[in-house]
């Protein structure tokens, strides 16, 4: 099986998040223009409930399979490995089974009462396969994880992607005569579709590389000799019960988010369709622009966990301190000059991409904490990694809190409305991201150089001056023409700045998988 160093293997993380973004984000522009920002607003309330259930049914368990695979690899315990698999998958699938009957139960009531509108039943019906299907790929990403082959991982998510992204859209296009309720159940079926070919490649990873066949339960326990799987449970759920909470609190304040918003809205006067369509535009727009770059810090989260958690296990904090500030340092550098083409070009870019000029204000007003959010990924697994998920929970409820707070004191106001909640959760995203880096900072005795910060601001300003001009220049009559010379001209000054300041170098673009190379020579 294949072993990557932690920057290689975020490196082919990243890959694979550039690549699934930029699938992933072909049914973002194509959706809205089939089903309409209403029928968005009913695929996108399925999410928050959806995001609730994988929590409760997840949630840790990547995470401790990650942790504990390491750890057991690092002493060769290839048995130890075998009952912790075993034992995840267990827990996993029956917690699974659980809430898909639960969902197919309940999800009228919740659409009906909490949500105020009644069609959303048919997107939870649509999505509860999806809980049994990632209950399981969970299990196994977190086994590679901590195997330090994220190959796997990235290759099941590129297949998932490749195929959510186009059954979701034909499903949508071919159901949408029916009614866009019907059309938005479809799109999240392709959703679920995704998701079982993304588990198939990871099956079929899990069999070309496995160490030992793994087939029935009883062969499995039994082969565990003296390891009792109890034990195993036992330790799964001492790692992933408060990483669960944690997380949980984030996915129950986004589920809470979704309905007090709706709610909000209509006690603000406006109608149940427009607030619907008010909020697919927040939550099925500007939030995935704001995300897009939020691939870097998915792999770079995935990767230092098992990183930390073996430097941690060594009591070596020079590579801890070495691991987390080549995280953050990429998350900076990297993130920074999509959050100013968000910021200077949010009118033309939500205009090319929606063919709607007005969902530009709200991602104008997000584009600041951008940089917050990618921060936000690694300083949270490496608390989690370093056996300090409590601080993370609390963290995320204080700013959870604030939150839901905010968006009934400003969303409920006529003159406020969606742009409240839109305040409400950027103040969120920094107030998380700070209490993050304080709890980092104060654990590990963690700083980062002033320098680099004056640094990435000035490419900033400089390449956010560079797009403006270029953009806003009558050089030719062709809108789409400058916008693109805008962002290119803008890309290649920031890259030529972050090289003279020796922020990035020939080692970081080396690592990238595939085009470092090339990018190299070119440059």
């Amino acid at each position: 099986m294949g072993k990557q160093s932690f920057i290689h293997g975020a490196m082919i993380l990243l890959a694979a998040g550039i690549i699934n973004r930029m699938l992933g984000f072909v049914p973002r522009i194509v959706l809205p223009r089939i089903i309409g920002a209403e029928g968005v607003g009913l695929y996108q309330m399925g999410y928050p409930l959806l995001i609730v259930l994988l929590t409760l049914i997840t949630g840790g368990i990547p995470l401790a399979v990650a942790k504990l695979v390491a750890e057991a690899e690092s002493r060769k315990d290839e048995q130890r490995i075998r009952v912790v698999l075993s034992a995840a998958l267990l827990i996993s699938t029956g917690l699974s089974f659980l809430f898909f009957v639960g969902i197919l139960l309940s999800g009228e009531w919740i659409a009906t009462h909490l949500f105020t509108d009644r069609r959303v039943h048919y997107t939870f019906i649509a999505m509860s396969p999806i809980l049994i299907l990632v209950a399981l790929s969970s299990v196994y990403r977190g086994y590679f994880q901590g195997r330090h082959n994220m190959i796997p991982t990235a290759s099941s998510q590129i297949a998932e992607t490749l195929v959510r992204t186009v059954t979701a859209l034909l499903l949508a296009y071919w159901l949408l005569p029916y009614g866009i309720h019907i059309a938005a159940a479809g799109a999240m079926s392709g959703v679920m579709l995704g998701e079982f070919f993304g588990l198939l490649v990871l099956l079929l990873h899990f069999k070309i590389h496995k160490t030992k066949e793994l087939t029935e339960w009883s062969e499995r326990f039994r082969t565990a000799g003296a390891i009792k799987p109890r034990s195993a449970i036992r330790q799964l759920l001492d790692i992933s019960v408060p990483v669960t909470g944690s997380k949980l609190v984030g996915s129950g304040s986004y589920f809470l988010e979704s309905i007090m918003i709706i709610q909000s809205l209509a006690a603000a006067g406006i109608a149940t369709a427009v607030a619907t369509a008010q909020y697919g535009a927040l939550q099925g727009m500007v939030i995935p622009i704001l995300l897009l770059p939020n691939a870097l810090t998915y792999s770079l989260a995935i990767s230092l966990i098992p990183s930390l958690s073996e430097a941690a296990a060594r009591k070596d904090f020079r590579t801890i301190h070495k691991r987390l500030h080549q995280s953050l340092r990429l998350a900076l550098v990297t993130g920074a000059p999509f959050a100013v083409i968000m910021f200077v070009l949010a009118d033309p870019l939500c205009y090319f991409l929606y063919h709607d000029n007005e969902v530009g204000g709200m991602l104008k007003m997000m584009a600041p904490v951008a940089l917050f959010i990618y921060f936000q990924g690694p300083l949270q697994a490496a608390l989690q990694a370093l056996d300090r998920p409590g601080t993370a929970l609390l963290n995320t409820f204080v700013g959870a809190s604030i939150k839901l707070v905010l968006i009934v004191l400003l969303a409920t106001k006529p003159q406020f409305g969606i742009i409240g909640a839109v305040f409400a959760i950027s103040m969120n995203i920094v107030l998380v991201t700070l209490l993050h880096w304080n709890s980092v900072s104060r654990l590990l005795n963690f700083s980062m150089r002033t320098s680099d910060f004056g640094k990435v601001g000035l490419g900033m300003l400089l390449m956010g001056a560079a797009c403006y001009m270029i953009m806003h220049s009558p050089w030719t009559s062709q809108s789409f023409v400058r916008f693109a010379a805008s962002c290119s001209g803008g890309l290649l000054l920031y890259l030529f700045l972050m090289m003279r300041f020796k922020l990035i170098d020939k080692f970081d673009l080396l690592r990238i998988p595939w085009i470092g190379k090339l990018i190299f020579k070119w440059l």
